[in-house]
């Protein structure tokens, strides 16, 4: 894992513009955003997609959800919306492979995405 892009920002070698931590996730900034707001919600567990989920690792998913409605509280896009979007493998775009939601607010969404 030692080239994994998130790992190192896990580890604070690269910089990242943290907005949550704690001891199984961290959430910061995209370097790239598509929305007014766009999260990054990684595991510190270093998992490369959906796909190499199996027992050993599946508790992880508990507290997904409850971070992303948390920082959504903290940074005030609960009430209005916003969309977590997952990407597995190279066709739906995923460019690290270390599973990774994003959370996209503050603006209006269209159906259907992509």
């Amino acid at each position: 894992m030692n080239e994994c892009i998130f790992c190192k920002i896990i580890n604070k070698e690269i910089k990242s513009e943290i907005v949550y931590e704690d001891e199984k996730f961290v959430v910061f900034k995209d370097i790239n955003p598509k929305a007014p707001i766009h999260l990054l919600l990684v595991p510190k567990q270093h998992i490369s997609s959906i796909n190499d989920i199996d027992e050993k690792n599946e508790n992880f998913l508990e507290g997904v959800f409850n971070v992303i409605k948390n920082v959504a509280k903290r940074l005030d896009f609960f009430e209005t919306g916003y969309r977590i979007v997952l990407n597995t493998g190279k066709d739906s775009g995923q460019e690290v492979l270390h599973i990774h939601f994003h959370i996209l607010a503050k603006r209006k969404f269209s159906w259907p995405p992509g």
